[in-house]
This record gives structure tokens, sequence and C-alpha cells, in this order.
């Protein structure tokens, strides 16, 4: 699989509910297919998103007097990424949190890549994502999908 899918705080609950589980697999597998190989991930991730629907809506903003924006939003979930470096997980947990405090959004999904060392310490990178997700709690409490792609 290019990605994998690890949902914290039955996030998998409120997507059944609000029926985007189908949605959401759709977009994770259009946002695989036009990144993957590609040198330019953050420009064509947004157009992506454009492209199905995550960037039309206009209240991509978290702050209300500043240009923080989310890379997409739809019925309330909102989405961050960084294909750079997975060490984003705090700024990326951080920015939804503050959405999800201030009832922007209701859950998050964070869009990471996957590559680690080989010679890391800490495990695999699902248990890696795992332990940091568990371990900002009560910090970073909101209902967060974490998707690790692996781009080569």
């Amino acid at each position: 699989m290019p990605y994998q899918v690890i949902h914290f705080r039955d996030l998998e609950k409120l997507l059944k509910k609000k029926k985007m589980e189908k949605e959401i697999s759709e977009a994770l597998d259009f946002i695989d297919n036009a990144i993957y190989g590609a040198h330019n991930k953050g420009e064509l991730l947004k157009q992506a998103l454009k492209d199905i629907g995550w960037r039309n809506n206009g209240n991509l903003n978290f702050f209300d007097d500043r240009r923080y924006q989310y890379k997409g939003v739809k019925n309330k979930i909102g989405i961050e990424s960084n294909f750079c470096f997975y060490e984003f997980i705090l700024e990326g947990l951080l920015r939804l949190q503050i959405g999800y405090d201030k009832g922007k959004i209701a859950a998050g999904i964070l869009l990471l890549n996957s590559l680690r060392s080989k010679a890391n310490p800490h495990g695999n990178i699902v248990q890696i994502a795992s332990r940091d997700i568990e371990n900002l709690y009560p910090t970073i409490s909101l209902p967060v999908t974490v998707v690790l792609f692996d781009l080569k």
C-alpha cells in the first residue's frame, strides 16, 4: 500500500457518521497519485485538494486575523500536511488542535512522509506515530487521522 492510515480518538466513527469514509479513501488515493514521485508536492497537493473540493469552501483559515490556513477543509474535517519531514507531526497537530478548539473543525487529517532511517531505534513509523499521538494527550485531544505516505 502506498500509504498507511492510522485513526486516533474514534475518528473512524465520526467519518462513518458523516458518511465520509469512501470520500476520504478516494481523496487519499487521488493525492497519492498526484504527488508520488513529484518534486513540488506542496503545490500539487493544493491543486489535488482543489480538484476534489477540499479547497473550495473559502473557510481554510484557522486564525481570523492571520493567513494561517489548512491545506483543505470539507464537512468540518481539516487537512494539514508536510511531505518533507515526519517531525512536522507536532506543528501539524497543533494547527489542527487550534481549529478544533475554536470550533472551526470537528477533526483533522495529517498527511506526513513515512520515511525514517533504518537505524532508527524507536520502532517502525506506525509505532512511532502512535506513540507520539498518545504522548501528546491531553494537550492534543482532537480526533485525528495520521496518513503516512511512502513517497520514495
